[in-house]
């Protein structure tokens, strides 16, 4: 009895140094917080000048105190959000982010701004609250009964995609009616006033209070929802209140500050670190942690920026980065599983025939998108003569077609690569990471060297798609690589990239369309540098493919046997990782962020004719190389004269496939 009080009073202790520490924690971030600003001169100086100058004053009062204010009741409001769907669902990776819930509100925030201007300043928080209800509805009903955590994370990630390409879309349509939106999209706390305060602290309170309110019959449920059935509790009625307060949560922010990730996963695990285990004592202990995480966040981004507004919700995914994969690392201990196996039909006998019919095809989409000029079509007789003579069309519209069918055959083939030496359906460079990892270290490559000629790109391209190769490979090692993990691994890395891209957007000072365009993926601009580009990686690099395309055969069937035939399967998966990587970041050199491809075509090749890749392989590249280029022409035809990113239309058609393919995935794994 001793020993167990002895342990009580130990752990009250910790718990109560650590609530104290927390308070002075926060309480020193915040004063740094609120000196914080392009015309301070520093902590000290700005203290001391704070009582004799005004305008100083006014500063305080009117643009550093809102900020502080609205920090703190954003963190909270997602902190709280976070910890009540972790525990609804017990699952440690849920939150707003992660669930998609923060993508849902966004997308209809932007939705409404364009098509209904006046009822978006209206009803700001309801147009946020239908969105993340929206992307919440859209993840239970892909995910079902079943509650295993990576799988839902993994469609809630999926899903903040899909939604996450309709608002790029909506953004590159309408410029104009969107003009400012992108840093507050990435969640920004600038405030000019106390307008936003005024409208979320209400909110935010009553909710909080509901939430209090509910807190009791939350703790019944922790032991288990027969066990609250038979106390009398209604569990379904519980879990859907306690559904809408976090989802109401997560909108208060997005329709004030934005879509600001990771800080709802980060700090109720810190909570309960600490020793709070009752959701009394969590939710109270989650506003102090929330608070200070973003203060702490904004901080930090402010901090290394100083004379530039550089959003925080990037700073927050690039710490709570690292946390995800952290959290993956732990929930796959114990729990190794072979890779999946490749399924494939071979519908069509004759390979020949099959492979004749897609080339004539490729050749069909081809002469449609040279006849296309932007606005019309052109007459056959003259795009011949255009083409002797005319410099534009030789200069502009043939690269930019050669590079939509080079850059799709390298993307697909990079894909299938990778799906065959993983043995993992859901690899492809997009989905691992690996494009994003690519595109941010190009773009600090262009940041740091702008007079670099353009061959240097690739370079950083691969430095980038192999370092975010080399961290998921590691890390995935342990737990067999299973496919959950590697892309639950690759989308925390994705989120890590793209954060890094947006804060070079800003830096930089890139124009916002075409940052997006980047982000987005594109042909736009293509040139014969490019094709020269595409055209050597395609020569140099398809004849090694092909060659070993009886040796990713065999490691379908395994390790084991590989190496009983005296395979050395750790080199050649090494090796060909190294080719397919290089494939990817060559596409991004090229071509932007464009992703799906590589997961598509091996998987449409596979259908036609079997799991042998030297059958698998020319139909994957032709297929690869059709999909860009339609999506390229669609790009350029649909909305003419405007031009819509190829890599948009690609997101649009690959990540309602890629739900469908996870959907279909954890059934195998599952058995």
């Amino acid at each position: 009895m001793r020993l167990l009080k002895n342990d009580m009073q130990n752990r009250k202790v910790k718990t109560s140094l650590a609530i104290v520490g927390c308070i002075i924690l926060f309480g020193l971030l915040a004063s740094i917080h609120v000196s914080q600003g392009q015309s301070s001169q520093g902590y000290f100086a700005f203290w001391q000048q704070l009582r004799h100058d005004p305008q100083q004053m006014n500063f305080f009062l009117y643009t550093r105190l809102p900020r502080l204010v609205i920090g703190c009741i954003a963190g909270a409001a997602l902190a709280v959000a976070g910890m009540l769907m972790q525990s609804i669902t017990k699952n440690p990776l849920a939150s707003a982010s992660t669930l998609g819930i923060h993508a849902g509100a966004y997308f209809f925030v932007v939705a409404w701004a364009i098509f209904f201007p006046k009822m978006s300043g209206e009803f700001p928080l309801l147009i946020a609250f239908g969105g993340g209800l929206a992307a919440a509805s859209l993840v239970w009903g892909l995910v079902g009964r079943g509650l295993d955590p990576v799988r839902v994370a993994l469609t809630g990630m999926i899903v903040s995609m899909l939604f996450s390409s309709f608002t790029g879309a909506l953004q590159l349509f309408f410029a104009n009616e969107v003009t400012g939106l992108f840093l507050w999209g990435s969640g920004s706390l600038i405030q000019l006033d106390w307008l936003g305060v005024q409208f979320a602290w209400p909110w935010f309170t009553v909710t909080l209070i509901v939430a209090l309110l509910l807190s009791r019959k939350l703790d019944v449920l922790l032991l288990g929802d027969e066990t609250a059935i038979g106390l009398g509790q209604k569990v379904g009625g519980i879990k859907v209140l306690g559904w809408l307060i976090a989802i109401f949560l997560a909108s208060i922010t997005v329709a004030v500050v934005g879509p600001i990730g990771f800080v709802g996963i980060i700090a109720p695990h810190i909570v309960r670190l600490i020793g709070f285990r009752l959701h009394y004592s969590m939710i109270l202990g989650n506003i102090a942690i929330g608070a200070t995480l973003l203060v702490g966040a904004d901080v930090l981004v402010r901090f290394i920026t100083q004379t530039q507004e550089l959003p925080v919700g990037a700073m927050t995914a690039i710490i709570g980065g690292p946390v995800l994969i952290y959290l993956a690392i732990k929930m796959s201990k114990g729990k190794k599983e072979q890779a999946s196996t490749l399924n494939g039909h071979d519908f069509f006998s004759r390979k020949w025939l099959i492979n004749a019919s897609i080339a004539v095809v490729a050749l069909l989409v081809l002469f449609v998108s040279v006849l296309f000029g932007g606005t019309a079509f052109t007459p056959v007789n003259e795009v011949v003569q255009e083409l002797a003579h005319n410099i534009y069309v030789w200069d502009f519209r043939v690269p930019r077609i050669l590079v939509s069918i080079l850059v799709g055959m390298l993307m697909a083939a990079g894909g299938m690569i990778l799906q065959s030496v993983l043995r993992n359906p859901l690899a492809d460079a997009s989905v691992l990471g690996v494009t994003s990892g690519a595109g941010m270290v190009a773009m600090l490559f262009l940041l740091l060297f702008p007079g670099m000629p353009f061959y240097f790109i690739p370079v950083g391209a691969f430095i980038g798609a192999m370092l975010a190769m080399i961290v998921i490979l590691v890390f995935s090692f342990r737990s067999g690589f299973q496919p959950m993990m590697l892309v639950l691994m690759g989308i925390s890395i994705s989120a890590i990239g793209s954060a890094v891209i947006q804060i070079i957007v800003v830096k930089s000072k890139l124009n916002v369309t075409q940052a997006l365009t980047w982000l987005s993926g594109s042909t736009y601009g293509s040139s014969w540098e490019h094709v020269s580009l595409a055209a050597l990686a395609v020569v140099l690099f398809f004849p090694i493919i092909y060659y070993f395309s009886r040796t990713f055969d065999v490691l379908l069937f395994g390790d084991e046997l590989a190496t009983g035939i005296g395979l050395k399967t750790q080199k050649v998966r090494l090796y060909m990782i190294i080719l397919g990587v290089a494939l990817s970041a060559v596409s991004v050199a090229i071509v932007g962020t464009i992703g799906f491809i590589g997961l598509l075509a091996p998987h449409a090749a596979r259908r036609m004719v079997g799991v042998k890749h030297q059958y698998m392989f020319p139909i994957t590249i032709l297929l690869g190389g059709i999909l860009l280029t339609v999506a390229d022409f669609l790009g350029r035809f649909l909305l003419a004269p405007k031009d819509v990113p190829a890599g948009l239309l690609v997101s649009l058609v690959g990540a309602p496939y890629l739900l469908y393919l996870l959907k279909k995935t954890s059934k195998i794994v599952g058995k």
